[in-house]
């Protein structure tokens, strides 16, 4: 069956070939750069017990979920470019298509946290401990993972049984349910609805609560009468907001374009699906995580201690050897 023949991955498919070496290097250094910012927010807050707040409970779920996701997307893509090596398992395959609507449903309900979390420490200070306290985030980042792994499954398990009739090529970076539906020799009207039903739970329903919660933080923020700390709130709000934004919009266009069937240029559907996808990931521990005061005195002082320690082991190894 040509279901069990697996795929090939064409990346950027109209891109000339003089442009691979560099796409692949901007591949590969988004991938470095999620690595370590993610990596390193991971670290942080498991190594520090002063950590252990609800709002970096959620913020390391985030951190992750983020990682997870280009771990298991970057490197096939980034090895098509630089061992021409783009073919994929048809397991492989359904295995991507899991995990981009597992993490990526997983991050809608992650971000939701996270602005019931703002919400409630703005508009409900003096609540925030009864309210949002570590066992209930704990709990509610639990049920997350779970419940988006099952609608993933649900995808996957849908996208695994079209009939493809010989096609075999992905015109995208990793295997994703509209790249492995467009293959379709058969009519699949009534699975790309469901799926399309899906999709919209999963983004619109964390995406009307995350805008009505920052609508009431800006009122708040607006009713605050010293001037540096409503400047601030606003700079913090509209960097959140900007990543949201980022996150969720060009997800629902590309649904709604493949749903009401708007013909886009293959290589700028496959930049929109890379910006909403992998960009957000390295700016998540900058904006959610590092821009604040207590993870930037941990990482100075775990610097600090690593510095202190190579000073005291050299002076050590210096009067042995006298």
């Amino acid at each position: 069956m040509a279901n069990h023949t697996g795929f090939i991955l064409l990346g950027f498919p109209g891109i000339a070939e003089r442009f691979h070496i560099p796409v692949s290097i901007a591949l590969f250094l988004i991938y470095l750069i999620s690595l370590f910012s993610n990596g390193t927010v991971i670290v942080l807050i498991i190594c520090n017990r002063r950590l252990y707040q609800p709002m970096y409970v959620v913020i390391l779920n985030l951190a992750i979920s983020d990682l997870l996701f280009d771990t298991v997307t970057l490197p096939k893509i980034i090895a098509k470019y630089w061992f021409d090596d783009g073919s994929i398992s048809f397991a492989g395959c359904m295995f991507q298509v899991f995990c981009a609507h597992f993490l990526g449903g997983l991050d809608s309900y992650i971000l939701l946290l996270m602005a019931v979390d703002r919400y409630v420490a703005i508009c409900k200070p003096l609540r925030y401990p009864s309210i949002i306290t570590n066992r209930r985030t704990i709990l509610l980042c639990c049920f997350f993972w779970f419940f988006t792994a099952i609608i993933a499954l649900v995808i996957a398990l849908l996208d695994s049984n079209i009939p493809l009739c010989g096609q075999n090529k992905i015109r995208s970076c990793f295997c994703t349910n509209t790249g492995v539906l467009s293959l379709a020799c058969k009519d699949i009207r009534v699975i790309k609805h469901l799926i399309f039903g899906i999709a919209m739970f999963v983004l619109l329903l964390p995406l009307a609560f995350i805008l009505f919660s920052y609508g009431v933080i800006i009122r708040v923020i607006i009713s605050q009468t010293q001037s540096d700390s409503r400047r601030r709130a606003f700079y913090t709000c509209a960097t959140h907001l900007c990543v949201i934004g980022l996150y969720f919009f060009p997800r629902i266009f590309v649904y709604v374009a493949n749903q009401v069937k708007l013909i886009l240029n293959e290589d700028i559907n496959v930049l929109i699906l890379c910006l909403y996808t992998f960009v957000p990931h390295m700016a998540n521990p900058i904006i959610y995580c590092l821009r604040t005061k207590e993870i930037r005195r941990t990482f100075k002082n775990s610097i600090k201690k690593r510095i202190l320690m190579k000073t005291q082991h050299i002076s050590v190894i210096n009067t042995v050897t006298k």
